[in-house]
């Protein structure tokens, strides 16, 4: 069959559901877009080039080796000016042809690509290399216009050239499938190099080459860089599993073998498929289309349960692999439209619109009821992708309401005054001192797109294919003088059978006979997120009465508990970690009803933390109101379990901070008359919350705000952790006290050292400026938990609940001193917690094998014993296996660092 363009041309009948947006309006709109890309590119030239990326909080450039390093995130950053090369194509699609020939002569005078550095082999493909030809092509477009560019002799593809060399020792593998890392340098070595180490890649990192080799082949005439491309998509392609025809998400680049066998569409594997699609489009080859068909007739059929996209094994599809979706998969709607299978793209799109406007961005991940799951969003600019080419598909303006909410939530809530920072938590509101290049390259794009009319854009984007960058490559290359040179490796033995495919788009007048379809299939999804937040159910005592102690009574400094404990069998244990440890033993109680008791005090502990998991209280947010930051600064804190509910408060507590002396608040303030009516900022250490709170609210504070005081500590590295009372009442704190890592307290610290003065709003999360935001309610944006099920203890068992002051995930009662946060009853056995492994989303710990303890939080002096608190994410645990609940947290884990290896 000859070769078939597979263009966007959805330009038949249109709907119109509801009232149309104006001309006006949308000029407006389009107008908006450019003034934010102004504001963003423009802090990134004057605070960060040549960094590779801007830090909008700190108004400086992210060089790798000088700031913390993020892990596999930093893997982007290979010290080449990377989002001045990802913007190239934006500035001109956004018509600011001077700015981009400026561009052009910063990036060939001043960008190096020989750096001796070890660089993501898939992040610098799709966003160096393709940015460098995005720019090519736009370069020798303005160039034929004769206006523009009449000097540029090519020189960003001898740039795009000398890149892809620096790529290609990557896919000296046995497989052909590169390696994950490569070194700009010195290429693959070993260990020598840092690289040539790992054994595994995900499969989108492995199958998102074609696009740019093949357009770096075809603009140059070199054949070796699409040569390599496609021997790892047909590699890809003969290991995808035989039954279901879905491929999984980690694969070993020398035997294979699939190391992750979970399959989706989100993480991992997204834009595999995406490349699939777009290389029939743009290279004209049936063989890429009928590959593609074949993969969307099975991710219709195990994957898409409509609005939901859920991963499953790719041995048993039947089966789901979680509960939760990741914000990559954002995507797919709009791939859909390429497809031409608009029913359920609209479907998909309206599910993730509702969840945006529930958290005014879309979590990095959420569950099938529509809650947070990891609640970071690093402005990602899928769901803007999508909205744009369902637009253009449609033309129904509920779209450009859509793009208008976008907006609306990147200006309200991620604008600062250098540039546009990334959500750290979508429920509070607070920052997180980035902004990625990919910001750049495509929100701007997609949003820009979607207002503009055609006579706005300076040249055709249908004879342009978006990359999964949004780098613009012309279609023409499919007829370039060098494309004999590829022809299709067929390595499987299987007839076409034209009769499955579709090798042309569906005219949409046949898809929208009913001006009202896309609004009739857009309701019930609206309705089903509406109602997905039930509150948790009531605490219900247990059914076997009440023994002579109640576990929420208990302090662990109390004589005569601890007296009740002995008499029942239950002893209590300091352990050498700083945790303490409850052990029963039925034989050691005084007599038979006394043990009875003391298994019940053992249950009602489960019980307890159960509850407690429940009513767990989530992050704070401290926003600088003063000038010049105007609130739109953000540092995610921890909250306090006494004080003032800050969730409870439609205003929260607004005033100016102030140091208080002593610095530690453990003992009388001797600058009261400065504190009162102020914030009172104070060191950690010393003495108890509770102490440094009823000080500083004697000397007339409205609120307080400890600093921690280990230098270096971050919410970024480390987690958020509540703070537990002192063993006694705490009704008499009437104040709210927030806690603050040492990073985010000197940015508190540096803006009142610079200014003179810093007033700042405590509160549940970010409040809009100058705008009331109408509030979620507090459990709709907070992942519910479910209890771990009981087993009843036999008298002759021995249980063990241990008391872990340290660790994530625990919740502290308000009043008590001890809360448990797991629960086992296995018998007569002690397993000791993990090394707590945390990852920048959801910093969790895993369920015990064979567990019998249950963390309880006690308070002792602060330095060793402040109860440290995390919000909890997801964990569902009612019916599962402590096996099942550790595999379970170990792919959640692996799920999300293989999000940080995609896209982060």
């Amino acid at each position: 069959m000859p070769a078939v363009l597979f263009l966007l041309m959805l330009l038949g009948a249109r709907c119109s559901l509801g009232q149309a947006m104006s001309r006006e309006e949308k000029h407006r709109l389009r107008n908006q877009v450019v003034e934010m890309f102004d504001h963003a590119y423009q802090n990134y030239m004057d605070h960060a080039y040549p960094a590779d990326e801007l830090m909008p909080l700190t108004c400086r450039g992210r060089v790798r080796g000088l700031e913390p390093s993020r892990g596999d995130v930093d893997d982007a950053l290979g010290k080449f000016s990377l989002t001045l090369i990802d913007t190239l194509d934006t500035l001109v699609l956004l018509n600011k042809t001077t700015e981009f020939e400026a561009a052009v002569r910063r990036v060939l005078s001043d960008v190096r690509l020989d750096n001796d550095i070890v660089v993501s082999v898939f992040e610098t493909n799709i966003r160096v290399l393709g940015g460098l030809l995005g720019g090519h092509s736009m370069a020798v477009m303005l160039k034929d216009k004769g206006e523009h560019m009449q000097w540029y002799q090519d020189e960003l593809l001898h740039m795009a050239k000398d890149l892809g060399l620096r790529l290609l020792p990557a896919f000296n593998t046995s497989s052909g499938l590169p390696y994950p890392r490569v070194n700009l340098r010195f290429g693959v070595r070993g260990p020598e190099t840092r690289t040539g180490t790992e054994t595994d890649t995900c499969t989108a990192c492995a199958g998102t080459m074609i696009l740019e080799f093949a357009a770096l082949s075809r603009f140059t005439g070199d054949p070796v860089f699409e040569i390599h491309a496609r021997r790892a998509l047909d590699f890809l392609w003969e290991k995808r599993q035989r039954n279901s025809n879905l491929v999984g998400t980690t694969i070993n680049i020398h035997s294979g073998e699939w190391v992750r066998r979970d399959s989706g569409v989100g993480a991992g594997i997204d834009s595999y498929y995406e490349y699939l699609l777009k290389a029939y489009i743009l290279l004209g080859d049936d063989l890429f289309l009928e590959r593609f068909n074949i993969h969307y007739a099975s991710i219709m059929k195990y994957i898409s349960q409509p609005p939901l996209l859920l991963d499953v094994h790719i041995h048993k599809p039947l089966l789901p692999a979680r509960t939760w979706m990741d914000s990559l998969l954002a995507f797919f709607p709009g791939l859909q439209v390429l497809k031409g299978d608009i029913r359920p793209a609209i479907e998909t799109h309206e599910m993730l619109y509702q969840v945006t406007k529930k958290h005014n961005f879309l979590p990095e991940a959420f569950t099938t009821d529509f809650r947070v799951h990891w609640a970071q969003h690093p402005l990602r600019p899928e769901f803007a992708e999508s909205t744009y080419f369902l637009y253009k598909a449609t033309g129904d303006p509920y779209y450009l309401e859509a793009g208008r909410t976008i907006l609306d939530n990147l200006n309200r809530f991620a604008r600062v005054p250098c540039g546009f920072a990334a959500m750290k938590d979508v429920r509070t509101g607070s920052h997180e001192d980035r902004m990625d290049s990919f910001f750049l390259a495509e929100m701007f794009k997609y949003l820009f797109l979607l207002f503009a009319d055609a006579e706005d854009l300076p040249f055709d984007v249908e004879d342009y294919v978006f990359t999964t960058e949004a780098h613009l490559l012309p279609l023409s290359l499919s007829t370039a003088p060098h494309a004999s040179f590829f022809t299709s490796n067929r390595t499987f033995n299987e007839e076409l059978d034209d009769s499955n495919f579709d090798w042309t788009c569906p005219n949409t007048r046949l898809l929208f006979p009913d001006p009202a379809f896309p609004r009739n299939l857009r309701e019930p999804i609206r309705s089903a997120v509406d109602k997905s937040c039930p509150r948790p159910p009531p605490y219900r005592e247990p059914g076997m009465g009440r023994p002579p102690l109640r576990a929420q009574d208990f302090m662990a400094n109390n004589v005569e508990h601890l007296e009740l404990l002995r008499r029942m069998g239950v002893s209590l244990i300091h352990l050498k970690d700083g945790r303490v440890q409850l052990v029963q033993h039925a034989t050691q109680a005084v007599s038979a009803v006394a043990a009875e008791d003391g298994v019940r005090f053992m249950q009602e502990m489960m019980e307890l933390s159960s509850q407690q998991q429940k009513e767990q209280l989530p992050p704070r947010a401290i926003q600088i109101v003063s000038h010049p930051f105007l609130g739109r600064v953000v540092l995610t804190a921890g909250p306090a379990q006494f004080g003032i509910d800050l969730s409870k408060s439609s205003t929260g507590v607004r005033g100016f901070v102030t140091v208080a002396e002593p610095y530690s608040g453990c003992t009388e303030i001797t600058n009261a008359e400065y504190v009162q009516g102020h914030i009172a900022l104070l060191q950690r250490g010393q003495c108890m919350f509770a102490e440094k709170a009823r000080h500083i609210q004697k000397a007339g504070a409205i609120g307080g705000i400890v600093i921690d005081d280990n230098e270096g500590s971050s919410s970024d590295t480390a987690p958020l952790f509540q703070m537990a009372g002192d063993g006694r009442s705490t009704d008499d704190i009437t104040m709210p006290l927030l806690f603050l890592f040492h990073k985010e307290g000197n940015i508190l610290l540096e803006a009142l050292k610079e200014y003179r003065e810093a007033e700042v709003l405590l509160s549940d999360k970010a409040r809009d400026r100058g705008v009331d935001v109408q509030e979620a309610e507090e459990d709709c944006l907070t992942e519910a938990t479910t209890p771990t099920s009981f087993e009843p203890i036999g008298q002759s068992q021995m249980s063990t609940l241990e008391l872990d002051e340290l660790t994530p995930e625990q919740v502290t009662p308000p009043r008590e001193e001890v809360s448990p946060v797991e629960q086992d009853t296995s018998p007569a056995e002690e397993v000791r917690p993990p090394e707590e492994e945390a990852s920048p989303a959801e910093d969790a710990r895993p369920p015990e094998e064979e567990a019998t303890a249950a963390d309880l939080t006690r308070p002792e002096e602060e330095r060793d014993s402040e109860d440290r608190e995390e919000p909890e994410g997801d964990t569902d645990s009612s019916s599962q296996s402590v096996d099942e609940l550790l595999a379970d947290w170990r792919e959640d884990l692996e799920a999300f660092q293989q999000m940080e290896k995609d896209e982060l």
